[in-house]
């Protein structure tokens, strides 16, 4: 009797605390899309975060976050760059 075990490529992901860490040459997840940060928007009082989603993603727009969303939502992809 063969037993056989998949193999499954695992993915860290790692919460994004602090906005000042963010890197254009990490790659990140939002709601299920990887995506690369663009730069910061807005002001002081209300900073937006800017995201283009990576080629072969269903979204294809880039978007912006504010701070609360990205404290919720963007996760950073381990190893991936």
């Amino acid at each position: 009797m063969a037993h056989f075990t998949a193999t499954k490529m695992e993915t860290n992901l790692i919460k994004v605390y602090d906005a000042t860490l963010l890197s254009s040459s990490k790659v990140y997840q939002i709601n299920g899309t990887h995506c690369r940060y663009l730069g910061d928007a807005g002001t002081i009082q209300h900073p937006q975060y800017l995201f283009v989603p990576l080629p072969n993603q269903r979204k294809k727009a880039s978007f912006r976050l504010n701070r609360n969303k990205l404290m919720t939502r963007c996760y950073e992809v381990e190893g991936m760059t």
